[in-house]
């Protein structure tokens, strides 16, 4: 049985009282959980240490620091607002991703026991970062500072309620590491949490992509049982031709096995929707575009490990998992003509982003690629809140646009996440790959 919360706690056993919700999103990218929370009627605010990425943030209105998320916690917490009580992130996966240059996981063993040590709190934690940078780069490290941020905020007297992680499915290990420091006690003042992790595939919560992600959802215990949200839509069948690269099919296999949790059985479970096609998600900006349907979708990526072997997906199927790679997948007609690529709003809205959404600055295919699925994120805050399903779908109804703000409140938010400027980060952040 669960402790009652105390009478200011934000939850209500498996329930909580939306606005007394602020979010914290480490490596918040332009917004996708930042999205989901503004639909679900959450507050929210966004550390970001690329430009860019920042920029769009202000055009759409979001909450934003623009910094480092070390050096926020080492020198800068105490700038946060003070009723942030859920964390929410997820570190930078290249060095984990298959189209990374694996290094984080080559080293999962040995970031495993990092994780452990650092909660053991015997030795520095400049020691833990010098040793994980050794093993061979130094952004593998980020993947333990969700953790950092979950300790620091203990020990200043505000324990997170709640916490959401997601990452690339390589990075399930690590969570479910997390998931036993987490529930061990060992945490500041025998802090503990309750803790589910799983691989989820977004295409089953209505994203028109086959996007794999590794997620961790954790409740404090006595605010009752944390879960993974329920599938509202059916699986995508992949085609046999589209295999893992060379190398990556044990590793995703013992990956899933891990995965692998017998779902608990739910009071009166809706049948799930049909996946989400592309040209589905794209009809109403096909038709502004003027992008004929059908049409064959072929991938930056070769499958089987063998760059000429480049997946095919065609338009009433699921895209492939949106990268900051794709404006490089070839679009054409079934005999091979070529058609105009995603634009950077087509792109987007493959991600649930609304079609207005107010892209900005450089790069910003990677933005898009790099973003949690707004639709997604949704369901990940709505389980992780205890909030009901209604809510969740009259948030998604609403993600068809995105609400325009004036230049003066652009200025404002900029003014607030940047200030004189001083304390943005001019280059990529410590530790430096």
């Amino acid at each position: 049985m669960t402790s009652p919360a105390t009478s200011d706690s934000a939850f209500t056993n498996n329930s909580c009282d939306t606005e007394k919700i602020h979010i914290l999103d480490l490596f918040a990218g332009p917004g996708g959980l930042d999205v989901a929370a503004h639909f679900l009627g959450l507050e929210s605010t966004g550390i970001e240490w690329d430009a860019n990425a920042c920029e769009t943030r202000y055009s759409a209105g979001l909450q934003t620091i623009h910094a480092d998320v070390r050096t926020m916690r080492t020198e800068r917490f105490d700038e946060l607002p003070d009723n942030i009580n859920v964390l929410a992130g997820g570190p930078p996966c290249q060095t984990f991703s298959v189209a990374g240059n694996g290094a984080g996981r080559r080293a999962l063993t040995e970031v495993k026991s990092f994780i452990k040590r650092l909660v053991a709190r015997e030795e520095s934690s400049e020691t833990i970062d010098e040793e994980l940078s050794a093993l061979g780069d130094p952004r593998t490290a980020l993947v333990l500072e969700p953790l950092r941020w979950v300790m620091a905020a203990i020990e200043n007297g505000k324990p997170y309620k709640a916490i959401i992680l997601e990452q690339v499915p390589a990075v399930l290990p690590v969570w479910n590491v997390y998931r036993e420091v987490l529930e061990s006690g060992d945490l500041p003042g025998g802090v503990k949490y309750r803790t589910e992790c799983r691989v989820l595939h977004t295409e089953e919560y209505g994203v028109p992509q086959t996007r794999r992600r590794a997620v961790l959802i954790a409740r404090l215990a006595e605010h009752g049982h944390a879960s993974m949200p329920d599938k509202t839509h059916k699986a995508f069948t992949r085609p046999k031709a589209e295999t893992a690269p060379t190398g990556m099919a044990t590793l995703d296999e013992a990956i899933l096995k891990e995965a692998e949790h017998v779902e608990r059985p739910r009071a009166n479970r809706k049948e799930r929707e049909p996946w989400v096609s592309m040209s589905e998600a794209l009809r109403e900006s096909s038709k502004k575009l003027g992008r004929s349907e059908p049409y064959v979708v072929v991938s930056n990526y070769g499958s089987g490990g063998d760059p000429k072997n480049r997946g095919r997906r065609t338009s009433d199927q699921p895209a492939f998992t949106v990268t900051g790679k794709i404006s490089r997948n070839v679009v054409e007609t079934p005999d091979g003509q070529p058609l105009p690529r995603f634009t950077i709003p087509e792109s987007g809205i493959l991600q649930t982003f609304p079609s207005n959404f107010p892209w900005r600055g450089r790069d910003q295919a990677q933005q898009v690629g790099n973003a949690v699925p707004p639709r997604f994120g949704a369901h990940l805050l709505a389980a992780a809140l205890g909030l009901e399903e209604g809510r969740v779908a009259e948030a998604i109804e609403k993600m068809d646009g995105w609400p325009q703000i004036s230049e003066e409140e652009r200025e404002r938010l900029r003014k607030i996440g940047c200030g004189d400027k001083g304390k943005c980060p001019t280059k990529p952040p410590h530790p430096q790959g």
